[in-house]
């Protein structure tokens, strides 16, 4: 039986084991850039023996226009890109692997984070209930105005170019993503996209955007390095539920297949239920999707060590994606193969802040790293996810 530490061969990318550390938003990227103390972060869990087989970025705006929250990262500059190579090197220098998350928020945004202070874009005109974290606090979402039809048809270059700028900053593959509410979820999904032109309605043009955007992004990264990442019934971020999810999501994932054959896609990620809370809020066979899709399948949302070492097993999946609990555990590839206990990690440094609550978490049985400022219950940010 295939086991959770085996190696894994992920599309181009060879892996030291199926362990992921899934993506997790941390908000600490002044004016975007990422810096040496994310490179301090990712390297700490980098290490295959130890951590994960294969670290997913937090969530990297694509453009300007794309971003939804304070002082997350971006892949669309020189200066993000020079950033984002202090990670990577950092990651490749303990045997790790790395993938960027391409993200564009939609309409999750505030006036203050887009350019000229404009109204966020999305599928839609209407706002989204929910805030997003500015500066330590935060404000409720602006209303957007919906993107114009030749608008839609542009972003796919603009995803192609945060792809190119991936690779040039050493990153092994990318992670679209396409789940959680944010901008392609915005367009796939009924419950929000209620445009009447080629790009809503009918479920052909509600997919077509995301088969644009993986068909333009694996061109630059090549499909072998590119993945996406889905969440058919999560409703965070007001996204709601689709009326017909099972169809929706299968057809999307159906497409993604069909414009890249021969090729395919490195992965898929899935998260089960809803992002961060319950895993059956909703129906879904994601068995049948995984049928459809047909490669390499990653699965995401409160699995603990048994759930794991059976999904595995079993071949539910490929491999497991775990994220708060690689905020306190840096070594948590460790602490799952040798049953170890899990470390609690402190909610109130999340999102922001300095390197307590982000460096300073100790590897089981070491000290703490001297490198904090504060410790890992110092104060912190507040709430946003990715």
């Amino acid at each position: 039986m295939p086991s959770l530490f085996d190696p894994f061969r992920l599309g181009d990318i060879d892996l030291a084991s199926r362990v992921v550390m899934a993506p997790l938003t941390r908000n600490r990227a002044p004016g975007g850039v990422p810096n040496a103390l994310m490179a301090t972060y990712y390297s700490q869990r980098a290490d295959p023996r130890t951590g994960a087989g294969l670290l997913i970025s937090e969530a990297a705006q694509i453009s300007p226009q794309a971003q939804g929250y304070g002082d997350t990262p971006g892949i669309h500059s020189r200066a993000q890109v020079d950033g984002w190579r202090l990670v990577t090197d950092a990651v490749h220098a303990r045997g790790g692997r790395i993938v960027c998350q391409l993200w564009h928020v939609g309409r999750i945004s505030h006036t203050s984070l887009q350019p000229g202070g404009a109204a966020p874009v999305s599928s839609t005109a209407r706002p989204a209930q929910v805030r997003t974290w500015m500066a330590g606090e935060l404000h409720p979402c602006s209303a957007p105005r919906a993107l114009r039809a030749e608008e839609v048809a542009a972003l796919p270059a603009d995803y192609a170019h945060a792809a190119r700028c991936a690779i040039d900053a050493g990153f092994d593959g990318v992670e679209i993503h396409a789940a959680n509410g944010y901008l392609l979820d915005q367009f796939l999904r009924d419950s929000v996209n209620d445009r009447t032109d080629e790009w809503g309605g009918s479920l052909e043009n509600r997919t077509r955007l995301l088969a644009e955007v993986v068909a333009a992004v694996a061109a630059e990264a090549g499909a072998g390095r590119t993945g996406v990442r889905l969440s058919p019934v999560s409703p965070v971020n007001d996204s709601g539920q689709d009326s017909q999810p099972q169809a929706t999501y299968g057809r999307a994932v159906e497409r993604l297949v069909q414009r890249l054959a021969p090729q395919r896609l490195a992965f898929l990620h899935i998260v089960e239920g809803q992002t961060g809370g319950a895993r059956d809020i909703a129906p879904f066979d994601y068995a049948a999707l995984r049928r459809t899709f047909g490669g390499p399948w990653m699965v995401n949302n409160g699995y603990d060590r048994a759930m794991a070492l059976e999904a595995v097993a079993s071949g539910a999946a490929d491999l497991v994606a775990f994220g708060r609990p690689f905020i306190g555990n840096p070594d948590l590839g460790r602490r799952l193969r040798d049953d170890l206990p899990w470390a609690p990690s402190d909610r109130k440094t999340y999102y922001g802040g300095s390197a307590g609550g982000y460096t300073d978490y100790a590897a089981f049985g070491a000290p703490v790293p001297g490198n904090a400022e504060g410790g890992a219950g110092s104060a912190g940010g507040a709430a946003a996810s990715a």
